[in-house]
C-alpha cells in the first residue's frame, strides 16, 4: 500500500478501541463496576513520544498496563507496526515482544530488587534477550551506566538499590530497559517519586535517548508540564475515557475540555492540586448513569451533558469529547 505516491508505514504502535473494567465488589455494599478504559485509541510513531494525562483513577496506568500485556483488555486491539498482537499471543507476551516494549516503573526503589547489585539487574535481560554473552555482559552493563549518565560508571556497577539516590535508581531501571534495545519506552510516572531538583534531569535524559536512539516514549503522567515537555501529542483521560487529544503545544495553550482546564489549574496552583486528585479517587470511576461523565463536576455543564455522554468531535486541530463545541468550533483562544 502506498500514500501520496511513498509507501505506507503502519504505526509502531496503534492502539484500537481498549476497553478494560473492574468489578468492585464488598461484604456489606453493592457491587461496582469500575471503568478503567473506554473505547481508548491511540498512535505512537517511531521516534515519537505520547503522554497519557490525567489524575489518580483516571485509567491512564491501567492502558499503560494493557499495552505491556500485563493486564488482558475486555475488547481492542494492541497492534505493533501493524500487527495484532493479541491475536498472535492471547494468553501471554511473546520474548519479543518484550523485548520491544519495554517499561519504566513509577517507583525505582521496588522496581529493583535490593538483594542484587546494579550488575545483575543490568546483566540479566542482557542474557535473558540474548544481548549478549557472559563474557562481554559487565562491559556492556557497565556502557549502559554510561549511557544514562551515571558516571564513573564503574563505581556504580557493583552498588546496591539502597546504596543509590532516588534519582540514580531511576537511571538504573532506565538503563534496564534499553538493554534489551527497545523500540517503545513505556514510562509510568517517571519522576513523580523523585525530589524537584532532580526531575528535570531525569526528562531531558528520556529526551536525549528519545533523540539519539530514534526511541519511542509512551509517557504516563498527570503533570501537564512534563506531559508538555517530552511529548509531541497529549492524551488527556477521565475516568477512563479521552476526553481531548491533540498537539501538546495547542492543548496547553488553549485547552478545550473543561477538564484539562481543571488539570492546568491545578499545576498552576498548587492548592488546587490534593483537592483535584481526592475529588477523583472519591468518584472512584465508577459507570455513571447516563450523560457525559464529568458533568457533576463540570463548571460549564449544559442540560444535554447530564443525559448525553458526547462523542469525540474536531475543535482547533484536536479532538474533545464535549457537548460546548459543536462541529467544527473553535477551542477558546486558538
Amino acid at each position: 500500500m502506498r500514500v501520496n505516491g511513498g509507501p505506507f508505514h503502519p504505526p509502531l504502535l496503534e492502539v484500537r478501541g481498549l476497553c478494560k473494567a473492574f468489578v468492585s465488589r464488598s461484604f456489606f455494599g453493592p457491587t461496582r463496576r469500575v471503568v478503567a478504559a473506554e473505547d481508548v485509541s491511540f498512535r505512537v510513531d517511531g521516534s515519537e513520544a505520547v503522554a497519557l494525562v490525567g489524575e489518580s483513577g483516571s485509567g491512564k496506568s491501567t492502558v499503560a498496563r494493557i499495552v505491556l500485556r500485563l493486564e488482558t483488555p475486555d475488547a481492542g486491539e494492541i497492534r505493533l507496526q501493524g500487527e495484532d498482537v493479541l491475536a498472535r499471543e492471547r494468553r501471554r507476551a511473546s520474548l519479543g515482544y518484550r523485548g520491544r516494549v519495554q517499561m519504566v516503573f513509577q517507583d525505582p526503589f521496588a522496581s529493583l530488587n535490593p538483594v542484587h547489585d546494579v550488575a545483575h539487574h543490568l546483566e540479566r535481560p542482557l542474557l535473558r534477550h540474548r544481548r549478549s554473552t557472559a563474557a562481554a555482559a559487565r562491559a556492556q552493563a557497565t556502557e549502559l551506566l554510561r549511557t544514562v549518565g551515571l558516571e564513573p560508571a564503574e563505581e556504580f556497577i557493583g552498588r546496591h538499590p539502597h546504596e543509590l539516590s532516588g534519582g540514580q535508581r531511576q537511571r538504573v531501571a532506565i538503563a534496564r530497559a534499553l538493554a534489551v534495545e527497545p523500540d517503545l519506552l513505556v514510562a509510568d510516572e517517571p519522576t513523580s517519586m523523585l525530589d524537584v531538583s532532580i526531575r528535570m534531569g531525569v526528562l531531558n535524559l528520556l529526551a536525549q535517548l528519545k533523540r539519539e536512539r530514534r526511541l519511542a516514549i509512551l509517557l504516563i503522567t498527570h503533570d501537564l508540564a512534563s506531559a508538555r515537555y517530552l511529548a509531541e501529542r497529549i492524551l488527556v483521560l477521565f475516568r477512563g475515557r479521552v476526553v481531548e487529544d491533540g498537539p501538546s503545544a495547542d492543548l496547553v495553550k488553549a485547552p478545550a475540555h473543561p477538564y484539562t482546564r481543571a488539570l492546568l489549574a491545578a499545576a498552576a496552583d498548587a492548592g488546587t492540586a490534593e483537592p483535584l486528585a481526592k475529588r477523583a479517587r472519591g468518584a472512584g470511576g465508577v459507570e455513571p448513569a447516563g450523560g457525559c461523565p464529568f458533568a457533576s463536576r463540570c463548571g460549564e455543564v449544559l442540560d444535554v451533558c447530564r443525559t448525553v455522554d458526547p462523542a469525540p468531535r474536531p475543535v482547533g486541530g484536536r479532538r474533545v469529547r464535549c457537548h460546548l463545541y459543536p462541529d467544527g468550533a473553535q477551542a477558546p483562544g486558538s
